[in-house]
């Protein structure tokens, strides 16, 4: 589809590790994505055999893996080919999973409005302005009453505070090595990424047309469910 030419390249704002197949081969070693939890906690807010669900930015899936055993379909929609790969050859044709190369503002939908998307640590990606619009889109792939599980980096403080913060989440970081987290991780993601408050992108998702159900912040990382209104 021709996109016009004030229009974002997604691809561009993937992150520099997310393209790198050196991360993406030993990402699994330094993230666990509590997949089978937020399966769990989906399953109590209505997700069963018969749903469809959207991932945005599912990476090496670990999630999209356990969630595929519980649902009638996932489409888990990611923008970067090398993490894709990575999902295709883990998945190893599941039949009930689709991969769709494209991002938040490329995906297009098609069938029945989804019951359920799902995104966790992708969201951040974007700035704030395509952020919004990527909210609505979301909304409108949902039928009314979807959920939609939203995990991500967002600070939840406010401006004054963030050099304290943000120093004290990067001390709490080592050197780092292949399979851990380190300090030069994080400077990268507060540096070059586009993660926002929670008092910024809570107005966003409510604009966008959800209702937060539950909201847990911890100073860094937010986590909610939210209802399609």
């Amino acid at each position: 589809m021709s996109r016009p030419p004030w229009f974002i390249d997604e691809l561009a704002f993937a992150g520099r590790e997310n393209l790198d197949p050196k991360h993406v081969a030993r990402y699994d070693e330094k993230e666990d994505a509590g997949a089978a939890e937020e399966v769990a906690l989906l399953r109590r807010h209505g997700l069963s055999g018969d749903s469809v669900l959207v991932e945005f930015g599912p990476g090496t899936g670990q999630f999209t893996v356990e969630v595929a055993p519980v649902c009638a379909h996932v489409v888990a929609v990611d923008v970067s080919p090398v993490m894709l790969r990575a999902l295709r050859e883990k998945l190893d044709g599941h039949p009930r999973v689709e991969l769709v190369q494209a991002g938040f503002l490329t995906y297009e939908h098609a069938g029945a409005p989804a019951d359920v998307a799902y995104s966790r640590l992708a969201l951040h990606h974007l700035p704030d302005f395509w952020k919004a619009v990527a909210l609505e889109r979301i909304r409108r792939i949902l039928r009314p009453g979807g959920i939609f599980r939203l995990v991500d980096v967002a600070y939840d403080f406010g401006p004054g505070e963030a050099e304290k913060r943000l120093g004290a989440w990067c001390a709490e970081y080592g050197e780092g090595a292949d399979g851990t987290w380190g300090r030069g991780d994080v400077e990268e993601h507060i540096r070059d990424e586009h993660s926002t408050f929670t008092w910024l992108l809570e107005p966003m998702l409510e604009r966008a047309g959800f209702v937060v159900e539950n909201a847990e912040r911890s100073g860094v990382m937010s986590a909610y469910v939210l209802r399609a209104a």
